[in-house]
């Protein structure tokens, strides 16, 4: 009788071992992740700021794309609910988190497309009289399985 019991103890745990094992299985996978920036164009540099996108901005994303360090890239118009909040999301969507950690491969790109360090901190001021980084975010995608 002891035996029996001994059995349908370790029976049992084998089966609740493997419904354990089985409710710690994640229903989703881990996606990609997409980098959010919002701006606040200055007045006047709306047209200006997207001649800008339209430019060296999407030759740098194409170029990262081909790079394998970005999936995809938009730029989404908001209307601001109030005088403090953006009118543009600039929206990147990189592979995973670790393609965040890529900075010589990002940094070559971007030297290729904007030039010296020099010229590029040039750039980035010219940019500063056109719009405000208002903030951002990263979001990851929760693929379901």
């Amino acid at each position: 009788m002891q035996i029996i019991k001994l059995l349908l103890v370790a029976l049992a745990m084998s089966g609740f071992v493997a419904t354990a094992g089985a409710q710690d299985a994640k229903p989703y996978k881990e996606g990609a992740v997409t980098q959010l920036t919002y701006i606040k164009t200055k007045p006047g540099k709306f047209n200006d700021y997207m001649k800008f996108l339209a430019g060296d901005y999407k030759k740098l994303m194409e170029a990262n794309i081909k790079g394998g360090l970005v999936v995809r890239y938009g730029i989404y118009t908001t209307q601001p609910r109030n005088p403090n909040e953006a009118n543009l999301i600039l929206a990147v969507t990189r592979p995973n988190f670790a393609t965040l950690d890529k900075v010589d491969e990002m940094d070559a790109i971007s030297a290729k497309i904007g030039g010296s360090s020099e010229a590029r901190a040039k750039a980035a001021a010219e940019r500063a009289t056109m719009r405000d980084i208002l903030g951002g975010e990263l979001i990851q995608e929760m693929v379901l399985k």
